[in-house]
């Protein structure tokens, strides 16, 4: 198992619209979303900054860190060989094989794997 580097942050926000301003007036380059989106994207660097609408007031769900992966499933079987439970992969539309992992303080870990198109 080999971590290249952090590949994107996901934040949950309370008002898509006010956060999107602000992350356009920092400077990211927008790539997907929007003010009116449940989810949007921008591009930090070689990373990413993701954005998550969570309405509530004190959210439950804090966000999520991606870790690059090579490759996914051999991640997968590597984390299962420690003994840790993480969720099985899967394929996401934006052309990653991803799967997530809880630590024990409750924040979510998902790793994910470039596919190729």
């Amino acid at each position: 198992m080999s971590i290249q580097h952090i590949s994107a942050v996901t934040l949950a926000v309370h008002d898509m619209a006010r956060a999107v301003a602000f992350y356009r007036k920092v400077g990211l380059e927008f790539l997907y979303g929007g003010e009116g989106a449940s989810f949007t994207s921008f591009r930090a660097g070689s990373g990413y900054v993701n954005l998550i609408l969570s309405p509530a007031r004190e959210p439950v769900w804090w966000g999520r860190v991606i870790f690059r992966v090579d490759d996914a499933e051999a991640t997968y079987q590597a984390l299962l060989a420690q003994g840790l439970q993480p969720e099985a992969p899967r394929d996401g539309a934006w052309g990653e094989r991803y799967f997530h992992l809880t630590d024990p303080d409750g924040h979510e870990l998902s790793f994910a794997e470039l596919l190729r198109r």
